[in-house]
């Protein structure tokens, strides 16, 4: 089992400020307050770019939902004038009430059937090189929303040829049909997060199972045949440790998964979960050597990153690798 270098373990458990960043793990009891002051490493300039500003124009303009700003990403500006967006298709109220999302949840009323072709003609206004299109769970639907995500790749890609695609799906409550629907359409990148290390799922993930994931994941990349990258992540900073973190990246490995992403958890609300402790740039530079070494093609880790962070640079690098395997 990897562990981290002699010196970080040591730093580990020295606390470094009032907010207690990097410093020794907290039971939950004794998390973050809420309100305390964030490290130094977490605080990003608002954003602000031209296209940042015509993209949230369209957007409120056509009605349509971004997880970049329901999950109030704090990469929102950097992705968006780099040519990448996160379009959530299926409204924005979710059937699940996951301990650490923003998004509010309830029982959904509403699906634009114009919704695939609203993205689509967006992605071509914009002029979008990758486009990640995500939702939010919808436990209601006979197919689990699995025929919208059908609809928007081939409205993308009819309307902008050009575009990559990666999805960031729900786990469809573990059906294989609707999945099977959407891994036909051939996405360049399939990804669905497991977010956490499987002892947290309890209290973090109401209404999945952390297995029930790895077995998504797993397919997805069996249905491929060899054409879809496979991608996954998790967030630090609810309890987990570090050695339960490199466990998870051998799991994920051993389903299949090619690209992986690791951020520091962000409470959205006093309502949510609480941060125990904000985990050193150090620490993550750690996580990714230690997810390399197992064999990921693509590894993303940093106090900042999300999901789809430099989502197309990760899927080329991943497409490198596999076509060099």
């Amino acid at each position: 089992m990897s562990t981290p270098p002699p010196e970080l373990a040591d730093r580990i458990h020295v606390t470094r400020s009032r907010a207690n960043p990097g410093g020794a793990s907290l039971d939950a009891e004794e998390a973050i307050p809420f309100r305390s002051r964030k490290p130094s490493w977490l605080k990003v300039p608002p954003p602000g770019g031209p296209t940042y500003r015509e993209l949230t124009k369209v957007i409120e303009e056509e009605g349509l939902n971004t997880v970049c700003v329901e999950a109030n990403c704090p990469n929102i500006g950097e992705c968006w004038e780099r040519g990448t967006a996160t379009f959530m298709i299926l409204g924005d109220v979710c059937t699940r009430r996951c301990g650490f999302c923003n998004v509010q949840t309830g029982k959904p009323t509403f699906n634009d059937p114009l919704e695939p072709l609203k993205v689509a003609n967006q992605v071509k206004k914009l002029g979008l090189r990758h486009a990640v299109i995500t939702s939010v769970d919808r436990d209601d639907l006979p197919d689990y929303g699995a025929s919208s995500f059908v609809g928007v790749i081939r409205s993308i890609r009819q309307m902008a040829p050009d575009c990559k695609i990666e999805l960031l799906t729900p786990d469809f409550r573990g059906q294989e049909m609707p999945l099977a629907r959407v891994i036909h359409e051939r996405p360049d990148v399939f990804n669905h997060n497991v977010e956490t290390v499987p002892r947290l799922y309890p209290k973090a993930r109401r209404g999945s199972k952390f297995l029930r994931s790895a077995r998504v994941l797993k397919m997805a990349r069996e249905m491929g045949e060899g054409e879809v990258i496979t991608k996954s992540g998790l967030m630090v900073g609810l309890g987990e440790e570090f050695d339960e973190m490199v466990e998870t990246f051998g799991i994920l490995r051993e389903h299949g998964v090619q690209i992986l992403t690791v951020g520091q958890y962000l409470r959205p609300t006093e309502n949510h979960l609480p941060v125990v402790r904000y985990w050193h740039p150090e620490e993550f530079e750690a996580l990714e050597k230690a997810a390399r070494d197992i064999g990921f093609e693509s590894v993303a880790a940093g106090p900042l990153v999300r999901s789809s962070y430099h989502a197309d640079e990760s899927a080329r690098e991943a497409a490198i690798g596999q076509a060099a395997a």
